[in-house]
């Protein structure tokens, strides 16, 4: 018997968890058409087989129509969801891991011009700044028809098997009643009570509750404390908690602290890396220790240390693990198995999140078999024959590739250049914020040390290097170079330096500076950050109608707090067509794209962030060599199939690239790159 308070089984109701970490809701974007169908299970039965005692599904399933999915969010108001739930909480059930679903109505957190075109309704006749649509104000029969949908919603989800469902009543409509900032009713919805606020919610509850009877487990996840001026206070947040206690109604209590109205308010409550680990848990603890109702809370909680802390001081009765169980969807497993230093860390890059608030699906920026388990492999198979593999580079693609083929069985050798690994990540990690990055790079030569990988560092391998090791598959993972040829222009824009030049420190800020981004990542960002904590006034420019899209909503926020109070000005639509000399400083010659317009402005430093171009050399090098002269089979890549193709008879080995020595793209591209081609060699 293990006395690791996380391994402890909880008694919630009448249903015993079997341990205290569970996934708290989240919407994966992994529906098809508002469906949980077969990728929506296996992402949860992958983290129910390896141990979470309980998977809070969705973030949130919407139950009436005029709340249209912006996140492609489970629909619970369609009847033919019952048998696709029963699908997903049977293959959780399978792995002792109890199941529940986040329902919602999302009020003015959506927009008019999705799913069936209805306007949107709200306590709020203010338009909520992250979604933009104008609500309707709400009205009485409006409140009726939604109390009914929130009913029938809770009453398919029991059918669907779901052991409990969590109402969201934070930045959601249900908040908005009671949120003294989002509430322009009167009447006995009001806003001038608190007891009138807070109707609407508690008469949602009273109607699931009749639905589902008084044995269905039917919680709240709510915000307790709005931290803006005018809003929910902390005090205010407690009497709440206590209020809802004492409707003997609610099964647990899941505490939100903070809004999700803005990027910045949402960055508060779901804090992103450089930001300070778990800072709402003391909070969610006097809300347990006030109320004596079971107790979840989720917000950068990402590691063991931490979720146990949690549990043995008596602040939490669950421990959400959400972004953790991206990273690595076996860490109860290896907590059971002595294993913790083997769990792949979540580095808060919540790549996760900010996909799904550009419409895209949830991916894990160094896991990429997350939201992939019907294709990719969370461990790896061995191999059936032990081959000898070469891999050139030691950045993301190449640790992976070669973290891969170890765990296949294979004879792995790797050079690189440097004399540490980590390729851009190491410019990433030059922002203190963004240090954690390099866990990426840590956990990988730990996995490859433990299955003894030999690298060679400070090392330029060329071909006769590689080929005297006889290998039966080189992978070149040498990544690129900054590209400084200007777009249409055709040539390398003389006189500027890079922004890898200011990430890295070789080259200083100078006083005055254009940072001209076409690739829209972090490194311009970054390059701006550091010259204006240096003093400099920094113009950041770009040809497109938004700046720094790569970066997204959540990480955009530390660079706008960091940035806001400095000499700094963004430019949209405009591009960099020419940069010559005058005198002590740099004329740049600006054009856009929208007309002939062009005009010139004058700076000490020119620095481009326009991507990589690959370091290919020893591709080519190889290319002749190879039995497949470096080409791959898109089918058999796609569909899971070894590479066989045979290009070059007389060739002595299988030639391939990945990451950014193919063409510039990001992280975790460079990751799945490497996993999914070197799971099947």
């Amino acid at each position: 018997m293990t006395k690791d308070p996380l391994l402890q089984p909880y008694r919630l109701k009448h249903l015993t968890l079997k341990n205290r970490i569970m996934t708290t809701s989240h919407e994966p974007a992994y529906p098809e058409d508002g469906m949980p169908k077969d990728r929506y299970r296996a992402y949860h039965e992958e983290r129910a087989k390896a141990g979470v005692a309980l998977a809070m599904t969705a973030g949130s399933a919407t139950v009436s129509k005029d709340s249209p999915p912006v996140f492609n969010n489970v629909l619970a108001y369609k009847d033919e969801v019952v048998p696709w739930i029963r699908n997903l909480t049977d293959g959780c059930h399978e792995h002792g891991c109890a199941v529940m679903i986040q329902l919602t109505h999302l009020g003015r957190r959506t927009a008019w011009n999705k799913g069936d075109w209805l306007p949107s309704v709200s306590s709020s006749k203010h338009r909520e700044p992250a979604h933009r649509a104008f609500p309707k104000l709400i009205e009485d029969w409006d409140i009726e028809r939604i109390i009914t949908d929130f009913a029938d919603a809770a009453e398919r989800m029991k059918a669907g098997g779901m052991d409990g469902i969590e109402l969201q009543v934070y930045g959601h409509l249900l908040d908005q009643f009671w949120s003294p900032l989002t509430n322009d009713l009167s009447g006995p919805y009001g806003a001038d009570t608190l007891e009138n606020r807070m109707r609407f919610p508690l008469d949602v509850l009273a109607a699931v509750r009749k639905r589902v009877g008084p044995e269905f487990i039917v919680g709240f996840r709510y915000t307790a404390d709005e931290a803006q001026k005018g809003g929910i206070t902390a005090e205010d947040g407690l009497e709440i908690s206590q209020k809802l206690a004492a409707t003997g109604q609610l099964d647990f209590l899941n505490v939100v602290r903070g809004r999700i109205h803005t990027d910045p308010a949402m960055t508060d409550v779901i804090p992103v890396q450089g930001m300070r680990t778990a800072p709402h848990l003391d909070f969610a603890g006097q809300v347990r220790k006030l109320t004596g109702i079971p107790t979840f809370h989720a917000s950068r909680i990402p590691d063991v240390a931490t979720a146990r802390h949690a549990v043995e001081a008596g602040l939490l009765d669950m421990v959400g693990m959400t972004r953790a169980h991206m990273a690595d969807p076996h860490v109860v497993t290896k907590i059971m198995e002595g294993r913790e230093d083997d769990i792949r860390p979540c580095v808060g890059a919540t790549y996760c999140l900010d996909r799904i608030y550009e419409a895209g699906d949830a991916l894990c920026i160094h896991n990429a078999a997350t939201g992939r388990e019907l294709t990719m492999p969370h461990t790896i198979p061995r191999a059936d024959t032990r081959r000898r593999m070469v891999i050139v580079g030691a950045g993301p693609a190449g640790l992976e590739a070669a973290r891969v083929a170890a765990e296949r069985g294979h004879d792995v050798t790797v050079f690189e250049a440097q004399p540490h690994p980590g390729g851009q990540v190491c410019l990433t990690a030059q922002s203190p914020r963004r240090r954690e990055m390099l866990s990426i790079i840590d956990w990988r030569m730990a996995q490859c040390a433990a299955r003894d990988v030999v690298f060679h560092f400070n090392t330029w391998a060329g071909a006769e290097d590689i080929t005297a090791l006889a290998p039966d598959v080189v992978i070149v993972a040498t990544g690129g170079m900054p590209n400084t040829e200007l777009f249409e222009t055709g040539k390398d824009a003389a006189h500027v330096v890079t922004a890898w030049d200011i990430l890295s420190g070789d080259i200083k800020p100078a006083q005055s500076i254009l940072i001209y981004d076409e690739s829209g990542d972090h490194a311009g960002l970054q390059a701006a950050e550091i010259a204006a904590a240096a003093g400099s006034t920094v113009e950041v420019m770009t040809p497109d109608r938004t700046f720094a899209p790569g970066v997204m909503a959540m990480n955009l926020v530390p660079y706008m707090r960091a940035l806001q109070d400095k000499d700094v000005t963004f430019t949209v639509t405009r591009r960099l067509l020419d940069v010559t000399p005058s005198g002590n400083r740099l004329t740049a010659t600006i054009g856009t794209d929208y007309s002939d317009h062009t005009y010139a402005n004058d700076y000490d430093q020119v620095v481009v962030n326009y991507g990589t171009l690959p370091l290919d050399d020893l591709y080519l090098d190889l290319k002749p060599r190879s039995t497949n002269g470096g080409a791959v089979d898109h089918d058999a890549l796609i569909n899971g199939t070894p590479q066989t193709l045979t290009r070059n008879s007389t060739g002595s080995f299988q030639l391939f690239r990945i990451g950014d020595a193919v063409s510039a793209r990001n992280t975790h591209a460079a990751i799945y790159d490497a996993l999914r081609l070197v799971k099947d060699l």
